[in-house]
């Protein structure tokens, strides 16, 4: 039955018994005795509590969807609400399940389309700077060599400083731009790529030291590059806010797939709110079905771990898999 006709029904329930009482033979005596008073307190109390109890039966799903609305996280909403009640509210908490499961397929098919957008501008963006830039700062290098050999000797040692400077901002771009294209990652793999990555953050003021497991399970390449884009953004927020002196970069399997851990012993992140890095890998995260936590590390610092879900794959009759 509606919620509506329940409600009705029992009111109206309620409206009729109390016109009966006033219609039959009982009457009140006045002034009122202490008996009949007592008589009229217990029948309100009981019509009040019966209203009380089929509201409070009726709207329990109500308020229980209520929480699930005030509580779902929206990038990942997780287990959707019991559908429960009867007609308007049992069809309201499967609309909102369905807009949950809609929302869902959406950020996904929206977030594959963004990050896929990002790889490919990234991949336009090295490969000018590696052709355009790379070229023209070699073209400058080849044309003050010639300079050089042929400049007065109070001049020459100007001429090397501007040698040096220009090679190291040539140094800088192809840098960058394995940075933006990891080309490591489609030619050695992904432990190679990570080995690469933790030597490029490798300084005098960062020692970046890294734990790979050998036995990795395979993982696809959609999998590997979002393993090697958080490990990245890891990385960088180290380099740029962290202040720390020292940061691991490991990669683990796990029982359900594998597990990438970025820790330093920087400053942590406090009460700071996420910036677009954050969120960026989030995404990521999701993009592959991933769980994403940051949080305190084991000597302060912050620790960010990925932990990657791989399907098993059944074996089939001749035990392959």
């Amino acid at each position: 039955m509606p919620l509506f006709w329940r409600i009705f029904l029992l009111n109206a329930l309620v409206l009729i018994t109390a016109t009966a009482l006033l219609l039959g033979p009982v009457t009140v005596s006045t002034p009122v005795l202490l008996t009949e008073a007592a008589v009229l307190t217990v029948g309100l109390a009981a019509m009040l509590v019966a209203n009380a109890l089929l509201l409070r039966v009726g709207l329990a799903p109500l308020q229980r969807l209520t929480r699930a609305m005030t509580t779902t996280d929206l990038l990942r909403p997780g287990r959707r609400p019991e559908v429960g009640g009867q007609a308007e509210v049992a069809e309201l908490i499967t609309t909102f399940n369905t807009m949950l499961d809609r929302l869902e397929d959406e950020r996904a098919t929206s977030s594959a389309r963004v990050l896929s957008a990002q790889e490919a501008e990234r991949r336009r963006i090295a490969q000018e700077l590696h052709d355009e830039v790379g070229q023209t700062l070699t073209a400058v290098l080849l044309e003050l060599k010639r300079v050089a050999g042929h400049a007065p000797p109070d001049l020459l040692e100007e001429l090397r400083q501007v040698q040096e400077t220009t090679r190291a901002g040539l140094d800088e771009i192809r840098r960058i731009a394995r940075r933006l294209r990891p080309g490591v990652l489609d030619e050695l793999g992904l432990a190679s790529a990570l080995k690469s990555l933790a030597t490029d953050f490798g300084g005098p003021c960062l020692s970046v030291r890294h734990r790979l497991d050998a036995d990795l399970p395979p993982l696809g390449r959609e999998a590997e590059l979002v393993l090697y884009r958080v490990a990245q953004e890891g990385l960088t927020n180290v380099a740029r806010h962290a202040r720390a002196r020292h940061a691991e970069l490991a990669l683990r399997r796990t029982a359900t797939g594998v597990r990438l851990c970025v820790r330093d012993d920087g400053r942590g992140t406090g009460d700071a709110p996420e910036g677009a890095g954050i969120r960026g890998m989030r995404e990521r995260a999701l993009l592959v079905g991933a769980d994403l936590s940051l949080g305190p590390g084991p000597e302060k610092g912050t620790d960010v771990r990925l932990t990657v879900p791989v399907p098993v794959r059944d074996p089939d009759r001749n035990g392959r898999p």
